[in-house]
């Protein structure tokens, strides 16, 4: 076996094994209970919600089955998640299936997928 082989090998498994570890963390602690989260700095010092608030909470709530609750914390990382899939696939089949990472990583879907979160950042914070 050849040693870049090998370390990419490594790399996956050391990937693999830090997103177990940050599943468990997400099963077992509650962002809203625990000090081990932190909390949104633009929220604290504004007042207002960044895209991003609710989403650790959001994460625990998915994990646990509840999927309305992680609608309520952060309804736009629910929407985003089959992006966020379609990404990481186009990412490792990018050889196989060049096309669709050219597509899925194309200037419409990037400029697109950037709009939709502005609007939501402004809207989460007016309604």
């Amino acid at each position: 076996m050849s040693t870049s082989l090998r370390h990419k090998r490594l790399w996956i498994a050391a990937s693999v094994t830090l997103l177990l570890a940050v599943i468990c963390v997400y099963f077992y602690f509650d962002p809203s209970d625990s000090i081990l989260f932190p909390k949104c700095p633009f929220l604290t010092l504004t007042g207002y919600k960044c895209p991003g608030c609710g989403s650790q909470r959001a994460v625990h709530s998915l994990l646990h089955g509840d999927i309305v609750a992680a609608w309520h914390y952060n309804m736009m990382l629910l929407l985003f998640i089959p992006l966020i899939v379609a990404l990481i696939v186009a990412e490792f089949t990018r050889t196989v299936y060049p096309r669709f990472y050219t597509r899925i990583n194309s200037t419409p879907v990037i400029i697109g997928s950037f709009i939709v979160l502005m609007l939501w950042w402004v809207l989460r914070n007016i309604l």
